[in-house]
């Protein structure tokens, strides 16, 4: 063997061979492990899906367009987030499939209203009405609270639900609506056969949820989201990181009005309030709710109205915005309560400049998880 220096690379060929066999085992571990993880992320998403692969969680309805199918338990996409949804035997969102006697055994509140009420986004447990049912259980004299709420819900579904399920033997001892600032938007625009008012019902569409078949297939899937449930989290959670720090989410909140624009002054919104236009919005919201309040009268069941700022709203300052007037105005004479809820969203964003970030999804118009618990917080006060 020769000792010649001659023979021998170049140190610095030896250390640029050592430095790509270090990088490609250093590649070669990243893929392997990654490989390992995507494979065990696809295995467990496929294990937990629920009866989402069996039947669709929202259903037609002919008497209130549309709710969520009865005893469901599995998973429903929002956005880019799967999250786990259960339903009791009412079709309401609850802990578990339980079956809800119509006879309550203590004091019963039912809640009802949009997205925003149903916690759309997240679990049971983390909303505010998962937050009150187990706080009102944990109290000497038990309060049950049912949460009829579903997503893309107004006025006139809040009537026909409450009518239906009155008329279906549903006992409870008062309801809560959480008013929507999208209400009149949908008023305007939707809903129309169901409503018990001719000159509406001439505006019915085959399109309606309520002229749909109750039962159809499950829409089908996102394979990103339904297969690989951890990776795409960790997405969701980088992605709005970046969101966060860039803000050009909240940014975009300044001009950001669509569904809300009928409170803005001066704001051109003839093409998003067809056929009925805001006026008409606002007449239809106001004859539905007095419809439910003479309804609930009738049977000595108090009506409580619950009013919240969008993120949009707390971004323009809408403080002394014309959903809350509209609204107190209404339950002067027709509700037990008001519960306006705007001034503890301003109070939050003053006191944290990252308020939207807290307590809002952000990249969407829904309450976070800590957003949940302020509500809960405020609505404990008046209802527990």
């Amino acid at each position: 063997m020769s000792d010649n220096p001659a023979s021998r690379p170049p140190p610095g060929r030896l250390s640029a061979r050592f430095s790509l066999r270090r990088a490609l085992v250093y590649a070669g571990t990243l893929a392997y492990c990654l490989a390992l993880f995507l494979a065990f992320d696809f295995a467990w998403s496929s294990l937990t899906r629920g009866e989402e692969t069996q039947r669709p969680a929202r259903v037609a309805n002919p008497v209130y367009d549309h709710g969520l199918a009865a005893g469901f338990d599995g998973h429903d996409i929002w956005g880019e987030t799967r999250y786990r949804l259960v339903t009791n035997s009412l079709g309401f969102k609850d802990a578990s499939t339980r079956a809800v006697p119509l006879k309550p055994a203590s004091h019963r509140v039912l809640l009802i209203g949009d997205s925003f009420a149903e916690g759309i986004g997240m679990s049971y447990e983390d909303s505010f009405a998962g937050l009150l049912q187990r706080a009102g259980q944990q109290r000497n004299e038990k309060i049950e609270f049912l949460n009829a709420g579903v997503a893309s819900y107004s006025p006139v579904i809040y009537y026909k639900k409450i009518k239906y399920l009155l008329e279906l033997g549903l006992q409870f001892d008062e309801v809560v609506v959480f008013s929507d600032t999208s209400d009149v938007t949908d008023e305007a625009n939707f809903y129309f056969c169901i409503d018990e008012d001719p000159k509406y019902r001439a505006y019915c569409s085959p399109a309606e949820g309520s002229m749909q078949p109750a039962t159809a297939s499950p829409k089908p899937g996102n394979f990103l989201i339904d297969r690989f449930v951890v990776f795409n989290r960790l997405r969701i959670t980088i992605k709005r990181a970046i969101q966060s720090v860039v803000g050009n989410r909240r940014a975009s909140l300044n001009t950001d009005r669509g569904r809300i624009g009928w409170t803005v002054p001066g704001a051109d919104v003839t093409s998003v309030y067809r056929p009925l236009g805001v006026d008409g919005g606002i007449a239809r919201s106001l004859q539905n709710m007095r419809a439910l309040s003479d309804l609930l009268a009738a049977r000595n069941i108090p009506l409580t109205i619950v009013v919240y700022p969008w993120a949009q709203q707390v971004a323009q300052g809408d403080r002394n915005s014309r959903q809350v007037s509209l609204w107190r105005e209404f339950c002067e004479r027709r509700c037990k309560a008001f519960i306006n809820l705007y001034p503890v969203l301003f109070a939050a964003s003053e006191a944290d400049r990252k308020w939207y970030e807290r307590f809002y999804i952000v990249g969407d118009d829904h309450f976070s998880a800590e957003g949940n618990q302020l509500v809960f917080r405020e609505l404990a006060r008046r209802l527990l």
